[in-house]
């Protein structure tokens, strides 16, 4: 398989940020780690072993990149504002120089998004944010507030980066109507809290008449990379990977 290792000083966020591209065909895929990950998660984790097949037949050209949520919304002490302004930061950085790296690499127009946990929460927020960039999301045990780390604060910032408070007042619902949406989740240990938002997140794509495939899976269906790895295999075959 092709592998390609990417690190540079990003002027976005002021430091250095890796990524790596697996493939070298197919539906472009940006990947979101989890809480605390990097670049190398989804290798580490079998991820890419699991999808092993649709990147040596050229269907995917997945690109994994770092996180920063222990400097941005999971930062243990600093205020709420240097929290939205890091993210605001990371979004930059993705949008201005992640995805001319993946264009410069695919001819599709769009791109589609993906992660497990807290990059579940990443993939869903960029999806809604960027419709003109991205026409895919597939979301694993994912969360859709950021209540986990903020409590119960809420300003501006907070407000749009939480798909469940923006969602039910979004202007253009039908920039999403054909556009592929997959929200899975487990309902096992340590997933209690993802399970109530996917829920929520149904309501809310419902009342909004934006279809979504919103799968539950069983009791047995903990919140860990064995099953996100089951998982990735049966959604992906659903999927439209051309566009």
């Amino acid at each position: 398989m092709k592998v390609e290792a990417h690190r540079w000083w990003s002027p976005s966020l002021g430091h250095e940020m890796g990524c790596r591209v697996y493939g070298y065909g197919g539906k472009p895929v940006l990947v979101f780690p989890s809480q605390g990950g990097g670049c190398f998660e989804w290798e580490a984790f079998g991820m890419i072993e699991a999808i092993d097949d649709w990147l040596e037949a050229g269907k995917l050209l997945l690109v994994t990149v770092d996180g920063v949520d222990t400097d941005s919304w999971c930062h243990p002490s600093a205020d709420v504002p240097h929290r939205a302004w890091k993210h605001a930061c990371y979004e930059r950085y993705i949008l201005e120089e992640v995805v001319p790296l993946i264009r410069s690499r695919s001819h599709q127009d769009y791109l589609m998004t993906t992660g497990c946990s807290m990059g579940a929460y990443h993939a869903s927020n960029f999806f809604f944010r960027h419709p003109g960039v991205f026409d895919s999301l597939l979301s694993l045990s994912g969360i859709y507030q950021l209540k986990l780390f903020l409590g119960d604060y809420m300003d501006e910032n907070v407000y749009y980066h939480s798909p469940l408070a923006y969602l039910p007042h979004l202007p253009n619902p039908q920039d999403f109507r054909h556009k592929e949406i997959v929200l899975a989740v487990g309902q096992g240990a340590w997933e209690q809290p993802m399970l109530d938002e996917t829920l929520a997140m149904k309501k809310v794509l419902e009342d909004l008449q934006i279809p979504a495939w919103v799968d539950v899976w069983g009791h047995d269906v903990a919140h860990d990379w064995p099953w996100w790895r089951q998982m990735i295999v049966r959604f992906l075959p659903s999927l439209k990977l051309s566009a």
